[in-house]
């Protein structure tokens, strides 16, 4: 199944419509509320806001699978994020990202290995994986890698159109 194929709903209901994507370059991040790394949503959403017009989305993905991080419901996440950090980019429902309940939005991206090699389960929150605008996986970054980190700018420069 494509990365455009996968059905998965958008965190206030209804279906996110991952199609909508196509020809755009996405990162992917499973998010939590209640986390170390949760202050990545304000370079997230500055990623969001810089490259936006070029062609790019950050699609966040509420995951509660690692120490229960991410308690809330959608409505609570939803205020969470927009209140405190100002989200403005996509997030889905809340999915497992690891083990037999894992979404098959998961499953076409876990096999992907990030820059030391590492394939298989998601590690933690805030884990990312850059789609191209063709829908293959570019790249994956460990959930401690900065959204604005280099090599993270740098990624998302070589899959968007000049």
């Amino acid at each position: 199944m494509s990365f455009y194929e996968v059905r998965i709903d958008a965190l206030r209901g209804g279906n996110a419509d991952v199609a909508q994507y196509r020809g755009t370059a996405v990162l992917v991040v499973n998010v939590a509320s209640k986390c170390g790394l949760t202050p990545q949503y304000s370079a997230l959403e500055q990623l969001q806001a810089r490259y936006a017009e070029r062609g790019f989305t950050v699609l966040g993905v509420p995951c509660n699978q690692f120490m229960g991080q991410e308690p809330g419901n959608a409505e609570e996440i939803a205020e969470f994020c927009s209140a405190t950090y100002g989200v403005t980019f996509p997030m889905t429902e809340k999915v497992e990202v690891n083990g037999a309940g894992r979404h098959p939005l998961y499953a076409g991206l876990v096999d992907t290995p990030d820059g030391e090699g590492y394939r298989g389960d998601i590690r933690w929150n805030f884990e990312k994986f850059l789609v191209g605008p063709d829908g293959a996986v570019a790249a994956r970054f460990s959930p401690r890698t900065e959204p604005d980190a280099a090599e993270v700018v740098d990624a998302i420069e070589r899959v968007l159109p000049a």
